[in-house]
């Protein structure tokens, strides 16, 4: 069982740069890929990054790999999210989540199986 917390909501204004944490409990979390994911009002959950167990290799949409950089620290349990010139599009509640030890990390939801409780992120213009 792999306990995820999150770091509190967040209002920025539009070109701001913000840090998401998000650090793991309970079953090795260092043996778990790792993902962001986010969900704007009116829209269904999209993928954002993620990242291998060891930290090797990441992976993004193509929108937010311009943006947004994906890195862990497994010494300290914790998966950050990166995010640079901030827009109004970017706003929605953005979610970890860890996977059960896939060899690859999923795009999907459904290849996750424990979830961090959800950060508001708001970005004001």
């Amino acid at each position: 069982q792999v306990r995820l917390v999150q770091s509190g909501e967040q209002l920025v204004q539009a070109g701001d740069s913000l840090r998401l944490s998000c650090t793991g409990s309970g079953r090795p979390f260092s043996s778990s890929n790792v993902a962001w994911f986010r969900q704007a009002v009116g829209k269904e959950r999209e993928f954002v990054a993620a990242v291998t167990w060891g930290g090797e290799t990441t992976y993004y949409t193509d929108s937010a790999e311009a943006r947004f950089t994906i890195s862990r620290d497994n010494a300290k349990n914790t998966v950050d999210l990166q995010m640079i010139n901030l827009q109004s599009e970017d706003t929605a509640i953005y979610y970890c989540a860890a996977d059960g030890g896939a060899l690859v990390p999923a795009r999907g939801a459904r290849g996750y199986v424990y979830w961090g409780q959800g950060t508001q992120v708001t970005v004001s213009s």
